[in-house]
């Protein structure tokens, strides 16, 4: 269970109130000079209850379910989602994608780019706060480590406390549930790219591939390095996105705030007393708000990068509230014009529908349209023809003239097809498509070269290079056949 928030600071009874000013702010060379030089103090983020740390642990099972899960799905007697980098194919559940249907990833990639810009703009880094891997990994590895070493006092005072064999019992506990943790981790990542079934057996029978065995260690070291060592320095210096997100806000963009208005001037006081008149805000100045905070800002300071949007200040603040029988929402989810027009709720989210959001959202919307049919449209064959260069044109029997080409057919589906070729041409008559009749099969996600010898009877040739079309039929399990049309030259040589 989460431990209780302390009680604010209070006063004797009689003692009079006073609030101090803030020292003078540092300057922005002070400030540069210490966060080059500032050596990394370790962050004791204390545990919180309240409905957005309700809706973080809601986002960790799902992601996790989703991300552990995937792999063991089946469909079609085949792992349901597999990139087989090997076989050169992505299977995503009915889909089959091959190299040449790039387009989509690329496609999947501007979606995801402008949803990322959408949110943002909307509530600010929502991504960071509830779904970003660093945050879920950090958030699960920081749930072991309260089942392990206590809450934030504890786990100060065990790291202060000399070494003994109380303390490294409890640290090699820790540390080996964050191993089992990332292992699992890194071997459902590789689950991804080879069948994890047969996966599980080779790692049980110790049969594991150098290059697997390198990825699954590779990837199970940097969650246990970047979610139980590194956490919010991940998110400080190494993500770029906490670099460019004030591009991706503005003053309508509803982010964690601070009312300073209503909370300054801060200070301690009795439950009892009647803080307004011995002039102090509702800011009792307990700083529980920074100790639930798992980058370690202090978010009365102003909304700052390392913010990463998780909400655990508001719940924080909310229950001191309670306590001390204020109205919630000293710190929420609000907008900087909100703040300082004092704006009611209803009117702060209708500012949301602006030029900016409504333009993300429409081109949002138009890309997933276009992306979601382009992949139910989308050609179960694909078919590319090559020259045979080694022979551009020749005299067969006395009676023809042929040219041979090369079919390049890619079944995209999962049932079997069968294959026709035809040619046929404005400027020439009687073509005729000779090919292996035992190579019309294709089977199920596969790809082959078809030769093929396209002939004119020697009477109806012309010399010169001519434009042809080859029609490649593919007939299938349903009743809808597919028929791709190629244009292609066919070369008559001279002096024949």
């Amino acid at each position: 269970m989460n431990a209780p928030l302390e009680s604010p600071p209070t006063r004797e009874a009689g003692e009079t109130a006073t609030w101090r000013p803030a020292p003078p702010s540092r300057t922005a060379a002070d400030a540069t000079e210490e966060a080059l030089y500032e050596v990394r103090r370790k962050i004791y983020p204390r545990s919180i209850t309240g409905a957005f740390s309700s809706w973080r642990v809601w986002l960790v099972i799902l992601t996790q379910l989703v991300y552990y899960g995937t792999p063991w799905l089946q469909w079609n007697d085949r792992q349901a989602v597999l990139f087989d980098l090997g076989a050169r194919k992505f299977y995503i559940f009915g889909l089959v994608l091959w190299p040449q249907d790039v387009i989509y990833l690329a496609v999947l990639l501007v979606i995801s780019a402008l949803s990322l810009f959408l949110f943002t703009a909307i509530a600010g880094r929502l991504f960071c706060g509830y779904a970003c891997p660093q945050t879920v990994y950090t958030e699960i590895f920081m749930w072991i480590e309260r089942r392990v070493e206590g809450d934030r006092i504890a786990r100060i005072r065990l790291d202060g406390d000399p070494w003994s064999l109380r303390k490294l019992r409890i640290k090699a506990t820790k540390h080996a549930l964050w191993i089992v943790i990332a292992l699992w981790t890194g071997f459902t990542f590789i689950g991804y790219f080879a069948p994890i079934r047969e996966l599980g057996g080779e790692v049980l029978h110790w049969t594991l591939g150098p290059w697997q065995a390198f990825w699954m260690l590779f990837y199970a070291f940097a969650t246990w390095g970047n979610a139980g060592f590194m956490r919010e320095q991940v998110c400080k210096y190494m993500c770029p996105y906490a670099r460019f997100q004030s591009v991706m806000v503005d003053r309508d963009t509803y982010v964690v705030t601070y009312d300073v208005g209503r909370g300054e001037p801060r200070g301690s006081r009795s439950r009892k007393a009647d803080h307004h008149a011995a002039g102090l805000g509702d800011c009792v100045n307990c700083s529980i708000c920074v100790q639930v905070c798992p980058t370690g800002i202090d978010i009365r300071d102003g909304l700052q990068y390392e913010c990463i949007g998780c909400g655990a200040c508001i719940d924080a603040c909310d229950q001191v509230m309670d306590k001390m029988d204020y109205p919630r929402g000293l710190i929420r989810y609000t907008s900087e014009n909100a703040m300082r027009q004092k704006l009611s709720p209803t009117a702060a989210r209708k500012r949301l529908l602006r030029p900016r959001t409504i333009v993300y959202t429409l081109i949002w919307l138009a890309l997933s349209a276009g992306f979601v049919a382009s992949l139910a449209m989308r050609t179960p064959l694909k078919v590319d023809i090559i020259r045979d260069r080694g022979a551009l044109g020749r005299e067969v029997e006395g009676r023809w003239i042929e040219n041979v080409y090369r079919l390049q057919l890619i079944n995209a589906t999962e049932a079997p097809m069968k294959i026709r070729v035809q040619a046929n041409s404005a400027e020439m008559q009687d073509l005729t498509v000779e090919y292996d009749q035992g190579a019309e099969g294709l089977a199920p996600t596969s790809n082959r070269l078809l030769p093929i010898r396209i002939r004119v009877p020697i009477e109806d040739a012309k010399e010169g290079t001519h434009k042809i079309e080859v029609t490649v039929t593919a007939e299938t399990d349903t009743d809808r056949d597919v028929r791709i049309r190629q244009s292609t030259s066919f070369i008559v040589p001279r002096n024949l």
